[in-house]
């Protein structure tokens, strides 16, 4: 499948559970504990190295862009989906989304002080990734962080499965890791939990990541 079938796939699956999703994800922080904490220490590191704006990539309806602003953030969104866009202005109306792709951002290089990819990179297919980082990369300032999140597994080539919305994949976070090693980035920190009662039985897990000072 060419990347623009995959991206226009995922923006029509998206833009048909707009409504649902939004509802579903409102207040799912909630209860997660460990996913606030990694979020304030990404906010922390953004905030003391002081370097731009974070963009909240894949943003949905902007629940974490607005969680990310109450943390102190200048934050904006950015998705696919141009239905979860016209929903997050409408939920969020103070803060700023804009329709784009994360294999060709239209942000000028070096400017954003953060990135949040909350299990935003989970649909794209594996060959493409290395170009999903490669953007990230560019647009994050010297220093900068990126805070990425995704299903994980133990295998260590990446593991297709039936998403509730369209096809998507699960990594071990280890070769994950090395992908975005490839990129350019620098491990920080990583986070894998067990799933919850009622969630997938997926590991969830997250990879904090910086952008070397030099660049």
């Amino acid at each position: 499948m060419s990347q623009s079938t995959t991206q226009s796939t995922t923006r029509a699956a998206y833009d048909a559970v707009v409504t649902v999703y939004a509802e579903l994800v409102r207040d799912f922080l909630a209860d997660l504990p460990l996913e606030r904490a990694m979020l304030a220490a990404f906010a922390e590191l953004v905030r003391t190295h002081d370097a731009g704006p974070v963009a909240d990539l894949g943003c949905g309806p902007g629940q974490l862009t607005a969680h990310l602003h109450d943390l102190g953030l200048t934050t904006f969104g950015v998705d696919l989906s141009p239905a979860m866009i016209a929903r997050a202005r409408q939920d969020h109306p103070h803060l700023r989304f804009d329709e784009g792709t994360m294999t060709a951002l239209e942000i000028g290089d070096g400017v954003l002080g953060g990135i949040l990819a909350h299990f935003s990179t989970i649909h794209t297919p594996p060959a493409e990734l290395p170009v999903v980082f490669a953007e990230f990369h560019r647009v994050l300032a010297p220093g900068g962080h990126l805070l990425l999140g995704f299903f994980a597994g133990d295998d260590p080539r990446p593991q297709e499965f039936d998403h509730k919305v369209t096809l998507a994949y699960r990594w071990s976070p280890d070769s994950l890791a090395e992908l975005l090693r490839q990129a350019g980035f620098v491990e920080v920190g990583r986070l894998r939990r067990e799933p919850r009662e009622g969630e997938r039985q997926f590991h969830q897990a997250h990879l904090l990541m910086r952008k070397p000072p030099q660049g």
